[in-house]
Formats: C-alpha cells, structure tokens, sequence
C-alpha cells in the first residue's frame, strides 16, 4: 500500500475488538510525581510561536481529546507533554485504555493528552497537530518537550506530524507502534532539517504492514546519520542503532504480535522519551 503526505487513506484497523473497551485497570490511574524543588512562582513555560503547527486551528470539541496528568499535578511546573494519536474508529478513553500510557506517564511528570480518532486524511492530520496548543492553554507543558506516540492510524499520524513542515519543528520525539509507513513511501519525503529521538514500534506478525517498522527505522536511522549498524536486542525486543547524534537516537522493537495488539512497552516508551535532550 502506498502513502502520501498529500493523500493519506484511511488505513488503521478497527482495534476495538482488540481490547479498546476494556475496563480501567491499574495503568489507567494517575500516578504521583516527585516534583523538584525550588519551583518558580507561577508556570515557567513559554508557548512560542515556533512550537505551534502553523496548520488551520481547530475548536476543542473538533479535536476531542482527553487531559491526565501527575496525581499531584504542579500548575508551577513545566511538564513534558506526550500526544497519544488513537487507531482508527477509537475515542481517546479506548485508547487509554489501550496503550496503557496513563500510569508509566504520569509517574515520569507528564501531562498526556488522548486524541480522538477522526478519519484519516492530510486535513484531519493537520488539525491534530493543534492539540498541543489547546492543552497548553490550560496545562502547563513545556513546549521544548512535546512527544507524540500511538498505535495504526495513531502512530501515522505521530510519523506524519513529525515531517509534516507546518507541524515538525513543535515535535520533539515520536514513538509510533504499527505505523503505515514503508520505507518507499518515506523515501519520497524529506529528512527533517534537524533530527529527532525515534521509537518505531512494529509486530512480526502484522500482516496489514508486514515489515514497514524496520524499513521505517532504517529510514529514520538514516536520516539521522547513524550508522547501519545495529545494537544485540535486548530482552524488550529491541535494537539501537550505533553512531546517532547523542540528541536523536533511533531505536527499533519488533515483538511477537499480530495488528491488533499494542506491544505493551509501556515503561520503555516514557523511558525513551524522558531521556531526550
């Protein structure tokens, strides 16, 4: 299946039936954050205009999305901002409760923002990229820190956004799982001027993108300049590619999994992304 920035399809699957409605369990509560101390009086984070899309902006109840942050969230603090983009057909409550993300996020100091999901298309795309500027009307994120992750349709959207002109340069890192991107279809867009921390999450058994996560690594890693050379895999599934810049590492997991299923690297993901510097 080929891609384009100009022409996005509706391409993820309806992951629903894959655990979308399950019940809140423990990685859906709101964990604490060991703030640091001497915080100033009041948010230290400036919204600049260089880490807003340049895209149309669109109303709140446009863009449905849904807020959690630290249990004992700290108005005077600026905190990273992770964006999770949803599968097709999913409302960002299905989505959390999907990916997991709450828990493992929270307790490493972030505010996530959960995206509804609207049909896929260069538009729709580029309306998402407003979400980080909607929150930070009311949140206090810092704008150097905005990540963006999520699964089918969502980890398009995280890929889409990070080379997109009118939305990259608010991008920070991205981690996409099951993404519609094959290397050939990323080979007709342009390397982002300055790269970025990547994450690319992939199944072995996914087989409505077989194989596009490792050709959209090997992509990214070239991009960024390391080296074709890639690190043992560890016991998450996980390889690192050698000689990034130390600013964008680009990581590779393939797991054991079918479409359907998020991988499940909660902790791996908020850990990779809070290591960006």
């Amino acid at each position: 299946m080929r891609l384009s920035l100009s022409s996005l399809a509706a391409i993820g699957a309806l992951l629903l039936a894959g655990g979308c409605d399950k019940a809140p369990g423990p990685s859906e509560v709101e964990a604490a954050f060991e703030y640091p101390a001497g915080l100033a009086s009041e948010c230290p984070a400036v919204w600049p205009n260089a880490a807003q899309s340049t895209a149309a902006p669109a109303p709140f109840a446009e863009l449905g999305f849904q807020v959690r942050k630290p249990a004992n969230y700290n108005a005077r603090y600026a905190h990273p901002l992770l964006i999770v983009y949803a599968p097709s057909g999913a409302r960002a409550d299905q989505s959390e409760r999907y990916t997991h993300l709450t828990n493992a996020a929270t307790a490493g100091g972030m505010v996530v923002a959960y995206a509804d999901s609207r049909p896929m298309g260069l538009t729709n795309v580029k309306l998402q990229a407003g979400i980080a500027r909607e929150v930070a009307k009311n949140w206090c994120v810092d704008p150097a820190r905005i990540y963006m992750s999520g699964h089918s349709d969502g980890g398009t959207i995280s890929t889409a956004l990070a080379l997109l002109p009118e939305s990259r340069d608010m991008v920070t890192a991205i981690a996409p799982s099951a993404a519609g991107f094959t290397k050939q279809d990323l080979e007709d867009l342009q390397c982002r001027p300055s790269p970025i921390p990547v994450m690319v999450m992939h199944g072995a058994k996914d087989s409505l993108f077989p194989g596009y996560g490792k050709q959209a690594a090997e992509w990214w890693a070239a991009c960024n300049k390391c080296d074709a050379v890639v690190t043992a895999t560890d016991e998450a599934g996980c390889v690192s590619y050698t000689g990034c810049p130390e600013t964008a590492p680009v990581m590779y997991c393939e797991g054991p999994k079918g479409h359907t299923k998020w991988p499940g690297l909660e902790n791996r993901i908020v850990e990779f992304l809070l290591g960006v510097r």
